[in-house]
C-alpha cells in the first residue's frame, strides 16, 4: 500500500463526525428548537444556563456547541455580535468547533461526577473569558453528578456573572434534580421522524459519491430509531459493505431483517395451530445462531405490531420497523387476528420471556412457550363464548331428568342427565333441590318462612350467620361459614380459629357484626386451637356422603350401568 493510501487511510473521520452540523440551519429534525433559540439571541433574551434533553444521537452535545458558538461569534473583523447564522468565519468559531478553545470547556459528567470536579469549574466562574464574549461550561450527561456537586453547583448556577453561561446536556431528565431544572431554560430535542433521517442520509450519500436505492435508506432511518448518529453510523457500514453502491437486500442482511420473515412464519404456525412447522422453524432459528431469548424478544415486538395494525389499520408505513414486503404481510395477518387473540399471545410471550431468562435450557424453554401458543391458539374467544351463552335458549332445571318412583315417604330420589328420556317434574312437585357439588350452606338464599332472628339466643356458629343473614350482612355471613372453626362459644365471647385463607380484618366483622345484631359488645378472639370444622365443610362432607348414599342404591346403579354417559345432576328431597 503506497504512502498516500495509508495517510488517507488515517486521516478518514466517521460519517457522524465528519457532517456532524456546525449551525442551527444544519440542525436537523429540531425545528422547535432551532426557531425559540434562533428568536432568543435574535431579541437577546439568552438565558445563563440552558438543559438539553433527549435520546443518544439527536443532537444535544451538538447543539450545545452551536450555542457557544453563535453567543462568542465575532466575525472576520472580530466586531460582530452573537449571530444565528454561519460561523464560518470567525476564529474564535473555529476553535471551539476544534475543542481547543479556553473559554469553552466541555465536561463529562459520567466520568467525573464528585464535588471537586464542581469546585474547579466554580473557582474559574470568577474570572473573566481570556478572549471569548462568554464563559462557556458544557457538561454532558449532567444526570450523573452527585448529589452534593448538585448542590454545590445551586448557587453559582442561580446567580452566575454576566460572563458565564452553563449548558447541559442528558439523556435521563427524570433524574436531574428539580432545583436544578428550575433554574435552566429546557430543551427536549425530539425523535427525528423516519422520512427526515432517510432524505438527510440520501443528501450525505450523494456528497460521498455513494448510489444508495431509496427503500435501503428507508431501512436504515427505521432502524436508526429517531437517532441521527446511529443512522449514520448505520450507513457508514452500508457504505463498507456495498463497496460505493447500498442496496435494500445488503441493507436487510446488515441488521438481520431478513430473518423477519422467519419470525413472521414462526408466529403464523403457531397461532395457526401448526405444531410440527412451529418446531421445526424453533429448531431452523436455533442452527442459524439465534439466541432463544432474542427470538420470543422477537415475537413480542411483532405482536406489538400486529396489535397496534390491528387497532390502527392505517397505521402508517414509517411505524413498520421491517422490509416493506414483510410490512405488508404484517398487515395482512392483523386483519385475521382478533385482538382477544392478540392480547393472550402479548400475556403467554412476556410471561415466557421471563421464564427463558431462568431456564437452564433457553432454546427448550422456548419450545415450551411456542407450545403453548399452539394449544392457546385453540381457545374461543371470550367474546364468541358470551354470545354463544347468549344465543343458547334457556334450559328448564329439571329437563334431562329422569326420576325412578319412589321407594317410600320421604325417601331422596336421584335426578339423573341422560340422552334417552325425558321426564321433568310437573310445577305443582313440591321437591327442593339441593346441589349436589357445592356446598349446601345457602348462604345467599334467605327461607321465605323464616321467623325474626332472636339476637339473644346464640347457641353455636350457624346462629351467627344467620343472624348476619337476617340482617343483610351477607358477605360477612359468607367469610365465617368458609373460614371460621369454633373453638368456644359463650355469652358475649366468641374464641375462633381461621383458616390461611380469610380475609383481613375478619374477626373485627365478627365483632361489630355481633354488636350490631344483639345491642350488646362482643370479644371475639382468634386462638390457635384446632376448634371444630367450618360450616362449609360440614355441608359439603354431609352433601358427598349423601351423593354417595344415592350412588349406592340398586336401582341408580342399574341405571348408570344401562345409560353409563348418565350424570347425576341434582339431588332432590321429597317433603
Amino acid at each position: 500500500m503506497s504512502e498516500d493510501a495509508n495517510n488517507k487511510q488515517e486521516a478518514y473521520r466517521v460519517l457522524a463526525r465528519k457532517y456532524r452540523p456546525q449551525n442551527f440551519d444544519d440542525l436537523v429534525g429540531q425545528d422547535a428548537l432551532v426557531r425559540t433559540l434562533k428568536n432568543a439571541i435574535d431579541s437577546g433574551r439568552i438565558a445563563h444556563a440552558f438543559m438539553l434533553t433527549g435520546i443518544r444521537g439527536v443532537g444535544k452535545t451538538t447543539t450545545a456547541r452551536i450555542i457557544a458558538k453563535a453567543l462568542n461569534y465575532t466575525g472576520a473583523d472580530g466586531t460582530a455580535g452573537p449571530t444565528t447564522g454561519s460561523t464560518d468565519d470567525c476564529e474564535i468559531c473555529k476553535a471551539i468547533s476544534e475543542d481547543r478553545h479556553p473559554d469553552v470547556m466541555e465536561m463529562d459528567a459520567a466520568s467525573r461526577t464528585g464535588i471537586d470536579d464542581i469546585r474547579e469549574i466554580l473557582d474559574g466562574v470568577r474570572y473573566a473569558p481570556t478572549s471569548a464574549r462568554y464563559k462557556v461550561y458544557i457538561i454532558d450527561e449532567v444526570h450523573m453528578l452527585s448529589k452534593a456537586a448538585f448542590n454545590a453547583l445551586l448557587k453559582t448556577l442561580e446567580e452566575p456573572p454576566e460572563h458565564v453561561k452553563f449548558i447541559f446536556a442528558t439523556t435521563e431528565i427524570r433524574k436531574v434534580p428539580i432545583t436544578v431544572l428550575s433554574r435552566c431554560q429546557r430543551f427536549d430535542l425530539r425523535r427525528i421522524e423516519a422520512e427526515t433521517l432517510a432524505s438527510y442520509y440520501g443528501e450525505i450519500a450523494t456528497k460521498e459519491s455513494v448510489k444508495a436505492e431509496e427503500e435501503a435508506l428507508t431501512l436504515i432511518s427505521r432502524a436508526a430509531d429517531g437517532s441521527a448518529r446511529d443512522g449514520l453510523s448505520l450507513l457508514d457500514q452500508a457504505i463498507a459493505l456495498g463497496d460505493g453502491k447500498i442496496s435494500a437486500q445488503q441493507v436487510k442482511d446488515m441488521l438481520g431483517l431478513a430473518d423477519k420473515s422467519l419470525i413472521l412464519d414462526l408466529l403464523e404456525n403457531a397461532l395457526t395451530g401448526k405444531i410440527d412447522e412451529a418446531l421445526e422453524m424453533m429448531s431452523e432459528l436455533y442452527r442459524k445462531g439465534a439466541d432463544p431469548i432474542v427470538i420470543i424478544q422477537e415475537l413480542l415486538d411483532l405482536t406489538h405490531l400486529l396489535t397496534k395494525l390491528r387497532a390502527v389499520p392505517k397505521l402508517e408505513e414509517a411505524h413498520i420497523q421491517m422490509a416493506k414486503e414483510e410490512g405488508s404481510r404484517a398487515k395482512e395477518m392483523s386483519k385475521v387476528l382478533s385482538m382477544p387473540s392478540l392480547g393472550r399471545t402479548w400475556q403467554i410471550l412476556l410471561k415466557g420471556l421471563g421464564e427463558v431468562n431462568i431456564a437452564p435450557n433457553a432454546q427448550k424453554a422456548a419450545e415450551m412457550i411456542i407450545i403453548r401458543l399452539v394449544y392457546a391458539s385453540n381457545l374461543p374467544d371470550p367474546t364468541d363464548l358470551v354470545k354463544k351463552l347468549k344465543d343458547q335458549p334457556a334450559i328448564p332445571a329439571a329437563t334431562n331428568s329422569v326420576s325412578p318412583a319412589p321407594a317410600s315417604a320421604g325417601q331422596n330420589v336421584a335426578s339423573l342427565s341422560t340422552s334417552t328420556q325425558q321426564t321433568p317434574p310437573t310445577p305443582e312437585s313440591s321437591q327442593e333441590p339441593i346441589p349436589a357439588q357445592a356446598p349446601a350452606t345457602a348462604l345467599a338464599k334467605k327461607d321465605d318462612n323464616q321467623e325474626t332472628f332472636d339476637a339473644n339466643k346464640i347457641h353455636d356458629l350457624r346462629d351467627v350467620v344467620k343472624g348476619f343473614e337476617a340482617n343483610g350482612m351477607m358477605v360477612t355471613a359468607t367469610h365465617v361459614a368458609m373460614h371460621v372453626h369454633l373453638v368456644k362459644l359463650a355469652e358475649g365471647i366468641l374464641d375462633i380459629r381461621l383458616s390461611d385463607t380469610a380475609p383481613d380484618g375478619l374477626s373485627n366483622q365478627i365483632s361489630q357484626g355481633l354488636k350490631s345484631i344483639t345491642g350488646a359488645r362482643w370479644m371475639v378472639s382468634v386462638v390457635n386451637e384446632p376448634g371444630a370444622p367450618t360450616i362449609a365443610a360440614v355441608d359439603e362432607e354431609a352433601v358427598r356422603a349423601h351423593r354417595e348414599g344415592i350412588m349406592a342404591q340398586p336401582l341408580v346403579k342399574n341405571i348408570f350401568e344401562l345409560f353409563p354417559d348418565s350424570n347425576l345432576k341434582n339431588i332432590y328431597k321429597k317433603n
